[in-house]
């Protein structure tokens, strides 16, 4: 047996050393990735299809279940203390509305021009947060563990990453987002500089340690590599929806442009990003991009007489399951000439979030965009993205 074929037979047969094997060179050709390696399969806020988000619980389970690299949202509490939530408003995903003795911290404010309704965390210190639960942010994904697991620090997640790679003798990487920054330095809570460092406490500031940072905004990644800092920035790039008729990406608030675009009165949308142009801008200050899978394989649905999207499966429901997926654009490539990696998101298992040509299935979605050339995906659901690598690799 030749070498490069008992390599990839030992990878698709032990589930456990799978994310090890993401730095095996791809020689099989099914992965043609920037560097030739396997797509790393990114944990998006841990093991969230199954667990609240965001909590160490989720972040272990995806561990488990053989993730290379778990993800994070970075927000700040009132104390400047830097925790692991998706939004600032933490109405979203925590049990706070059923705390009494935060009721009159209730507000209406804007978060990156979007009108919102709730409690946020720089009204909360750390130690306050930490009193609240986690809940699951979908309704049709499991409900049983609401208010069971609680909001860590960055800090407590970065010991974990370190914990589990002794524990189980693989390196896991972490992929924190300072997100919504410029809303952050508004408030006189800017997060970079305790970002930064965290990084550097736990000897990560280098281009081969086990860390990615992301932003949609570009001036916070900026900032960061302007203060020296040495790891793989990573830009993100967001749409809003999809015209079913046509397949383009649409754009609206607050998915429209980063918001510190808009701050200075630049009227361009994510877009401006995923051109030659935009791409090479971004290789001055970052490592890949983060797009959303839209721009890479999007969707067409199918049209009626009034113009209007058919609802082909009858569920009364207009969604993707409604629409068939369409032939790759040329962004994966585009990205690779520039230099830059691929990593899209979200990849999730419901059916309502699949093209109807994947038949429910989302491994088909994940080979789709493996065979297009991208160098990691961010999933909810970590077990499913690795069958369908594990299986391109026999």
């Amino acid at each position: 047996m030749r070498p490069i074929l008992a390599r990839s037979l030992l990878c698709s047969a032990i589930a456990a050393g799978l994310a090890a094997c993401a730095s095996v060179p791809s020689q099989y050709g099914a992965f043609p990735t920037l560097n030739g390696q396997l797509p790393l399969v990114v944990a998006h806020r841990g093991a969230s299809g199954y667990l609240p988000e965001e909590t160490l619980e989720a972040y272990s389970r995806a561990i488990e279940l053989g993730a290379d690299v778990i993800e994070m949202d970075i927000v700040v509490t009132k104390d400047g203390q830097l925790i692991t939530r998706h939004d600032p408003n933490l109405a979203i995903s925590t049990d706070v509305a059923q705390h009494p003795e935060f009721a009159a911290r209730k507000k209406t404010t804007q978060v990156d021009g979007e009108t919102q309704t709730g409690w946020f965390s720089e009204d909360f210190t750390l130690a306050e947060i930490q009193t609240l639960g986690a809940i699951s942010t979908d309704a049709e994904r499991p409900q049983q563990f609401n208010g069971k697991f609680r909001i860590p620090t960055f800090q407590q997640v970065i010991d974990l990453a370190k914990a589990k790679s002794t524990e189980t003798g693989r390196t896991i990487a972490i992929y924190p987002e300072t997100k919504n920054p410029s809303y952050f330095a508004a408030l006189g809570l800017p997060m970079e500089d305790k970002v930064i460092a965290h990084i550097r406490a736990a000897g990560w500031d280098s281009k081969t340690a086990p860390i990615y940072v992301q932003s949609f905004e570009p001036g916070s990644l900026q900032y960061m590599k302007n203060k020296g800092l040495q790891t793989r920035l990573v830009q993100l790039i967001d749409g809003d929806s999809v015209d079913l008729a046509t397949g383009k990406v649409t754009f609206k608030l607050p998915s429209d442009r980063p918001y510190d675009w808009t701050l200075v009165g630049d009227k361009r949308n994510f877009d401006a990003m995923v051109t030659p142009a935009g791409l090479a801008q971004i290789k001055t200050y970052a490592d890949g991009i983060g797009p959303w899978k839209r721009f890479i394989i999007s969707i067409k649905g199918t049209m009626g007489a009034d113009g209007k999207p058919v609802d082909v499966n009858g569920d009364g429901k207009i969604n993707d399951a409604d629409a068939s997926s369409m032939a790759p654009t040329s962004l994966v490539a585009d990205a690779h000439k520039a230099g830059l990696f691929v990593h899209p998101f979200t990849f999730r298992n419901e059916s309502r979030r699949l093209a109807s040509d994947y038949q429910k299935d989302g491994k088909n979605e994940y080979t789709a965009f493996y065979k297009a050339g991208v160098d990691g995906v961010f999933t909810d659901f970590t077990d499913t993205a690795l069958a369908a690598r594990n299986a391109l690799v026999k």
